[in-house]
């Protein structure tokens, strides 16, 4: 469809609350048909199965992902104890699962499930799923999954910033993915007022790279009464929230106006401290030039010496113009310039 939307004006990021069902790479075609533009990408993908917040880049904003990919994640999960999947998670439940029976019924203690969400927390290593995009040798480790070949990833170091536990009639993650029984009493009747003790749901605030269905699978292990994700919604990407974002039905009655819920470049690395630039300073950063103290009018915000240090500098319309890196001596060398 053709929508009039003048591309080469759309640089920024458009929050989208992903439906179950579609990639995120089908995200990125929504998203440039919807614009129509070329130049989209995003932050951090989302499984078909999970829903909520994927921050789609656009035009310009797409070189910024070197910075935004870091960004703290939020999720909130089901977790369902008593079969574990091949794929950690529900989409795999029509092929061979692995079910275990739970001794006399019992299922594991509100006291017992936190002591086992213990071993997630903090920084620790975590082993991908074998059905995840991970490379081996070039190949991606689901694509060796489908073949039966057998995978062996790497673990890497994650962080759990934060994890609790939840009551699970707190929110609604959409329709169950799940094929098991509801959970019924030995008379044979649902309880439905009574709390599924197969069904666990968890927030999750983690580092980029963390993956929920692992996390899924080795509570599972370490519970000893396996598990798998059953339910996955991002609710947060660094400072950006889920309550910020527009359904693909929004975004579609928007027609042409989506463009209007374009976050600005500037505002997507509001931590940054910024500076505006002399006549001799834009030249120069449009060059690509390292720039002096000299070179600047206005600097806000605390700029910190080291070679960490980063900072937005502004185009005379106030817009980003580059990121640069302050060295201890005071200059910035430019890390990528936008225009």
């Amino acid at each position: 469809m053709t929508l009039g939307v003048d591309s080469i004006t759309l640089h920024g990021a458009l929050l989208v609350d992903k439906p179950a069902g579609p990639t995120s790479h089908d995200l990125v075609g929504f998203t440039r048909r919807l614009l129509q533009t070329k130049r989209v990408g995003h932050t951090g993908t989302l499984d078909p199965l999970a829903t909520g917040l994927l921050v789609m880049l656009v035009g310009h904003a797409t070189r910024l992902s070197q910075f935004l990919v870091t960004d703290t994640k939020e999720y909130i999960a089901d977790i369902r104890l008593g079969v574990a999947t091949r794929t950690y998670d529900a989409a795999s439940l029509d092929q061979v699962d692995i079910r275990y029976p739970i001794a006399d019924s019992r299922y594991p203690t509100d006291a017992e499930i936190d002591a086992a969400l213990d071993h997630f927390r903090g920084s620790f290593l975590q082993t991908p799923p074998p059905y995840s995009a991970k490379k081996i040798g070039g190949v991606k480790a689901y694509e060796m999954a489908r073949k039966n070949e057998a995978v062996e990833l790497q673990p890497v170091e994650v962080t759990v910033h934060e994890l609790e536990r939840l009551e699970p009639r707190t929110a609604d993650l959409g329709p169950r993915t799940s094929d098991l029984e509801p959970w019924t009493s030995d008379i044979g009747y649902r309880l439905s007022d009574i709390r599924d003790p197969t069904l666990l749901r968890v927030r999750v605030a983690a580092s980029s790279g963390f993956y929920v269905r692992s996390l899924a699978h080795d509570l599972g292990q370490v519970l000893g009464c396996g598990a798998h994700l059953e339910a996955l919604r991002r609710t947060r990407v660094g400072r950006f929230r889920l309550e910020d974002a527009a359904t693909v039905d929004t975004l579609v009655s928007l027609g042409p106006q989506a463009a209007g819920r374009l976050v600005t470049m500037n505002a997507l690395l509001p931590e940054y401290p910024a500076v505006s630039l002399t006549d001799e300073g834009l030249r120069r950063a449009c060059n690509g030039n390292a720039l002096g103290p000299q070179h600047l009018v206005e600097v806000s915000g605390q700029t910190g010496g080291g070679s960490d240090a980063r900072v937005r500098v502004l185009g005379p319309d106030g817009e980003l113009l580059s990121v640069a890196e302050q060295r201890p001596d005071g200059s910035l060398h430019p890390l990528l310039v936008l225009r």
